[in-house]
């Protein structure tokens, strides 16, 4: 028998480590678009993060190692916080953008923020409309007739937005290339 869906609440939030890390601090419980206030959240993380570590090969470091343990750490978070909320792809969970969007600002790095901006717009894009490869990402974990919520779905909430991120970061780097002359250009030259 399944259980009737649940709400994500503010006692969920502050009661539980994995809601709190899968609500991005709050920004989840958005009543209007929470996916976007999410990757908002990771926006003005990712600057805030960045800029008290400053620039390095150390700064990357930790970036990377932040992006690993993020991304165990966000699969364990999204499956207890689903399992809580009785459902497999909870709006509330934000976690995954942003994580998705401190990977796509750490690898396009540094650059100013109307470059931040774009590929807010893009990713913003990619993981709301799911064209393509998203779309295909974020069947590929659905629930099963008949299958409990777990660790399959907490890796599909994470994985189609990594795929978002790998669309978004394709799309910024073919609007660079042309840009400055075409794909070609640097190829040939």
């Amino acid at each position: 028998m399944s259980q009737s869906p649940r709400h994500a609440t503010v006692s969920m939030l502050v009661q539980n480590p994995a809601h709190f890390i899968a609500f991005g601090a709050g920004s989840g419980l958005s009543p209007k678009a929470p996916g976007t206030v999410g990757t908002l959240w990771g926006w003005a993380s990712f600057v805030v993060i960045q800029h008290g570590l400053g620039p390095g090969l150390q700064t990357d470091v930790i970036w990377a190692g932040l992006l690993v343990a993020g991304w165990l750490v966000g699969i364990w978070a999204c499956t207890h916080t689903a399992r809580s909320l009785h459902v497999a792809d909870p709006g509330s969970v934000v976690w995954d953008e942003i994580w998705a969007f401190w990977l796509i600002l750490w690898l396009m790095g540094p650059v100013d923020w109307v470059g931040q901006a774009l590929a807010f717009a893009a990713f913003r894009f990619f993981d709301a409309v799911k064209p393509g490869p998203v779309g295909w990402a974020d069947r590929l974990f659905k629930l099963r007739p008949g299958e409990a919520i777990g660790w399959r779905q907490g890796l599909g909430i994470m994985f189609d937005d990594l795929v978002a991120a790998l669309c978004t970061l394709v799309l910024l780097a073919l609007a660079v290339a042309v840009r400055q002359g075409g794909v070609s250009a640097g190829l040939l030259s």
